[in-house]
Parts: structure tokens; sequence; C-alpha cells
């Protein structure tokens, strides 16, 4: 996932924060927001997402880097009973869901909700670096499959509710990355869930408290086959983690202009086990074992100068076990001349602490620990311009600069001539950003957005790999039936990107069409997706584990998807 030129090949979004419904996503060992199969929540259970874009750390911690994503799911009432859906799609994906939700007279509200997918994948991919006789002449032979189940609950009862989650999701992945053996099984298994138990009481518009407590873990394993000097052998990494994250917020209006928030936030990690065994006598190459904590305050206050002018001001204070404290800010000035025109001029300071895998993993043969990594710092400096046109359009145009210091990379060592995690540079991005989106009550909307942007480190001049200097992207609904039958469309566009072999893979548009319907026969819902129109061939680039500098992604996909409720 890239943001405003930063989307490194490998990476596991580690500098964004996932939040669902306001819970923390990121898990304990690789502080990762997964947002592929592996997302914990079906996307059908979702009403809306709220992007923060920026340094959030003032008021989040940790992975509050690049952008804060908050996922609200859906309520009981928004189902009234019981809701099915199923769907297909190319490679034989096949994936269903059923729901319940009601909210009752007494006032408990809930949703129960359990979903399934599977797919085989494409069941002959190419890869020219394994083009030889020994490797099936670089041809991956159903090495693409995929499947998850996921149970999603959610009880709420005056001020009290309880969230409940479980997925597991099983991932072939097809390139062989870290030296393993091309065309053998490498298989993934990614295990997480949690329970979140939240009391929130609004008291009129000057008072609201918020406290949370949740359990969480996280489990991963991979089973893959290498060459090694005994022969060739199965490996298998396993990670467990289990963490407790706990908060309260106080919001309170004082002297009528002032909106403050006192919170305190804490999180004991109670297990971050990471193991690495080759399947032989003697074969344990990893077996290390970890707990930490973490604890934090945070202020915010918003005063209301004027009617036209608003003052933010935050300020965070973490102390981390491993690290020892930081302290992060952000302030912004928000002036509106007129009812229709806002300008906004932000400047934040954000964090990201070393996680568990960057510190400690070690394999003897290929990685080498870094215990003493410092987090990462981003000063980020944004002027914005807001105006609405008329009733139906909005215009946006955005100008950012990010200053990145201590940046964690994974580097070769010159000493042991081994791969470990370093603060190797520093890193500056800037950037423009426009954007026009408007919406009619005939069910017509619209978006088109531009992005200018420039990502470099600082010690080489090099552009950023996976960073492109142009985006471009056009969404539209149109409606076709009475707002019973709706066309969308989707053009993208992403300009050439850099290798981390400094190749640059070419430019490419893809297309996205879907007709779908809302309420033809009241509660039945059809829609029929075509993905990459016109079959555009192009690439990623690939990342330090790959032998592939740069991966062929998916041609034509189609899905269809059927939901009924009842």
């Amino acid at each position: 996932m890239g943001v405003r030129g930063f989307g490194l090949s490998g990476d596991y979004n580690t500098r964004i924060l996932l939040l669902i419904d306001g819970h923390r996503v990121n898990d304990a060992i690789y502080d990762q927001a997964p947002i592929g199969t592996d997302f914990p929540v079906d996307i059908d259970l979702i009403d809306r997402i709220e992007i923060i874009r920026g340094p959030g750390s003032s008021l989040y911690g940790t992975n509050a880097f690049f952008a804060v994503i908050n996922v609200i799911t859906r309520h009981g009432r928004d189902f009234k009973g019981v809701e099915t859906s199923a769907g297909a799609g190319s490679f034989e994906t096949y994936n269903s869901r059923m729901s319940y939700g009601e909210k009752f007279q007494n006032g408990l509200e809930m949703v129960i909700s359990g979903s399934y997918y599977e797919s085989k994948g494409d069941d002959r991919l190419f890869f020219q670096e394994f083009d030889q006789p020994e490797n099936n002449h670089g041809i991956a032979e159903d090495r693409d499959g995929d499947q998850f189940e996921n149970i999603f609950g959610e009880f709420v009862y005056r001020d009290l509710s309880l969230q409940l989650n479980y997925l597991q999701r099983e991932k072939d992945v097809p390139t062989a990355p870290f030296k393993s053996v091309f065309n053998k099984r490498f298989s993934t298994m990614d295990e997480r869930g949690w329970a979140d138990l939240k009391y929130e009481r609004i008291l009129g518009d000057q008072f609201n408290f918020l406290s949370r407590i949740s359990y969480n873990f996280y489990d991963y394993n991979d089973d893959y086959f290498s060459d090694t000097s005994a022969g060739r052998l199965k490996t298998s990494d396993d990670v467990d983690s289990q963490w407790l994250q706990g908060e309260v917020q106080l919001t309170k209006i004082f002297l009528e202009k002032h909106k403050c928030t006192f919170g305190l936030d804490a999180r004991y990690n109670i297990q971050q086990d990471q193991y690495i065994y080759e399947h032989r006598a003697d074969g344990t190459l990893l077996d290390d074992e970890r707990e930490s904590h973490y604890w934090a305050a945070f202020f915010q206050d918003e005063f209301t100068i004027t009617d036209s002018l608003i003052f933010q001001a935050g300020i965070r204070f973490d102390y981390f076990e491993t690290f020892g404290g930081t302290v992060n800010p952000r302030t912004a000035l928000i002036y509106s001349p007129f009812e229709k025109t806002t300008f906004k001029f932000v400047y934040g300071r954000a964090f990201r602490e070393p996680n568990a895998y960057e510190l400690y993993y070690s394999d003897g043969t290929a990685q080498e620990a870094s215990p003493d990594l410092d987090p990462e710092i981003i000063d980020t400096f944004e002027i914005i311009y807001e105006q609405y046109l008329g009733k139906h359009l909005r215009g946006t145009i955005v100008g950012f600069y990010n200053s990145i210091d201590d940046f964690i990379a994974l580097k070769e060592d010159s000493n042991s001539g081994l791969s470990k995690f370093d603060n190797v540079s520093e890193v500056e991005a800037k950037g423009l950003e426009f954007e026009l989106d408007g919406k009619w009550e005939s069910g017509f909307e619209g978006r088109a957005s531009y992005s200018l942007q420039e990502a470099e480190e600082d010690d080489s001049r090099n552009t950023l790999v996976n960073s492109p200097d142009h985006l471009v992207k056009l969404n539209i609904i149109i409606p076709l039936l009475q707002r019973k039958l709706f066309l969308s469309g989707e053009e993208q566009y992403t300009s050439g990107r850099k290798t981390i072999k400094r190749h640059t893979v070419e430019d490419f548009f893809t297309t996205n069409v879907t007709l779908y319907s809302r309420n033809i026969f009241k509660t039945l819902e059809v829609s029929g997706s075509v993905f990459n129109v016109f079959d555009k061939e192009y690439e990623d680039p690939g990342g330090e584990e790959h032998q592939e500098d740069a991966i062929e992604q998916d041609g034509r996909t189609f899905r269809i998807k059927i939901t009924y409720a009842f």
C-alpha cells in the first residue's frame, strides 16, 4: 500500500495504522496492516472507510506514520435480519457469506457474520529468472492458491459493546522468495483475532468518555524447501504473539471554544515469539521468545478562535521498553474566509517503533538480528485548499513535504555479508495532489484525481523503489434505471517506477468496470465486474526477498456476485 511516493516492495504496510471501529489491527511482530485476503473483516460488512493522510502519532502513537485508516463496520440495524451473499470469478474463485443483524426493542443490537473464500489462482505462471530445465522452464504450476475463513460478531447494549473477530488465511506463494526452491510448494498461514470490550458514554455535547480493553493474537507459519549444504531441506517459520491493549479517552468542551481530549494508552505484549526450524536433527535456527510493553499519554485541543478560524494542537508522549521515550506534536490552522472556501496549514511529527521482526529475526545464513535500531521519525508540512463549486462539486489542492530520519531498510552488512535492518538513510518526499469530486441527486457520482510526487534518498538522491512520479485516477457511477441499476467505471494511470536493481517498469493504464443493481426485487442485489478490461500487461517491482526484479500482474479477470436479504 503506497502513500505519497512511499510503497516499498516487500514492506508489510508498517507505516500505516489500520483501525477497525477504532480497534488497532497492526500486530505485535511485523506491525503489518493487512489489506489483502488476510484483511480481517468481510468487505460486505463495511459501512465506510475513513482515511486521514499525514502523521497521526500525536493521537495514535506508533505506525500512524503516513496515514491512519479507520474501517467502520455496519450496525445490526443495517441488516434487519439474515443476509446471504455468494460470488464466483476468475481462477476458480468462490466466496460466500451469511450474516445476521438486528436491533431489538430492549436496546440490544447485534451482528454475527461468517465468510469463506477459496481461489485456485493461476495454474501456470511464468518467471523468466527461473527459465532453466531443472526449474520446469520457469513455469510454476498450481502454486497460486488462496483460501480464508472469517467470523465476526458485535454486540452492543446501551453504552457497552463487545466485538469479536477471527480470521485464518492460507496462501501459496509462486515466486520462490527467500531463496526457496522454485515450483516446490511454499505455503503460508496467517491466523489473527481479537476480543474488544468498549464503554462509551456521551453526556450532551460537552462531555464524552471512552474506555476500551482488548485481547489480541496473531500467529504465522510458512513451510518451504531450500537447498542447503546438507541437501534439500524443508524449513518452517513460526510466529506466535499475544497482546493486551487498553485506552481511556476523555473529551470535554471548555469555555465554549476549547474542545479538549485527554488520553492514556498502554499495551502489554504477552508473547512475541519467533522460530525457524529446518526439518533435520538439531535443525533449530532461531528460537527467540520476548515480551514487552509501552504506555502513552496524549492531549489535544481544538480552539475556535473565531467563526472562520480554528487552531488545533496536540502532543503525545510514548515510552517503549525497547528504545525509551518519544514526543510527537501536531498543529493545524484552519481558515474559512468564505462559506465554501477553506485553507489548512498543518505540521506534524510521527514515529514508527522498530518491530520485533526487524529487531530480533536471524536465520544464521541470510539475515542477522538488529537489536540496536532507533525509531523512524517523520516531519510533515501540508498546505490544503478546499473549494466547493456550487451544490455538487468539491475541489481540493494539497501541497506536502515529508522528511524522514533514521529510515529502516534491509541492507547487506559489509562485515558479515548477511542482510540486516539498519537506520540507513534520510528520505525526502514532496508533491502536489489535485482532486475534484461530485455527487448528484440522480445517483450520478464522479471523482478525478492527479498526484505529482517525488520521493528520494537524501544520501544518494536516488528515487525510491516502486515510487511513481505520476498517479491519475478517474471513478464514475452512472444510474441506468431509476436508481436501481448502475454502471461504474474506474481508470487508473501509474507512471514508470524504479526497481531494486535500478531498472524501470513501464507506465500503464488499467480499466475496471462494474454493473450492479440495488433493490430491483427489494432484497436482491446482483453485480458483475471486469478488472483490467483491456488485458493490459504490466509489472510491479519485486522486493529484496525476490530473485525477480519485476513481477507481472494479472491480466483481465472477472467476478459476479449475488446478495439476498430476508
